[in-house]
């Protein structure tokens, strides 16, 4: 094979190696910067989640620290209150009609 021809050629093929190069580095600087935008939205996210679950284990400690509080109860209390609003039983606030004894 001769490579005589590829010699007048050779700066060419450089030039257009070098253009090449130079857009995928600057691609892969794109892809990096979006993956990092990314990651920092989700840490973000998971910091606010993370904020949350604290606020709520701060108040289940202080529930279950308060000497009387009736613990069983209120549960209950509230398994009632979640059964009725789930059930869609009960009697409406804003009824204009009333019951008689």
């Amino acid at each position: 094979m001769d490579f005589g021809i590829l010699i007048p050629l050779a700066p060419f093929i450089m030039v257009l190696g070098i253009v090449w190069i130079s857009k995928r580095s600057k691609l892969e600087e794109k892809r990096l910067e979006a993956a990092t935008s990314q990651s920092a939205e989700k840490a973000a996210q998971y910091a606010a989640h993370t904020a949350e679950l604290e606020q709520r284990v701060r108040v289940l400690e202080r529930i279950v620290t308060d000497r009387g509080y009736d613990i069983a109860t209120q549960i209950e209390a509230l398994r009632d209150i979640q059964s009725v609003e789930e059930s869609g039983i009960g009697v409406p606030l804003e009824i204009e009609r009333r019951e008689r004894a």
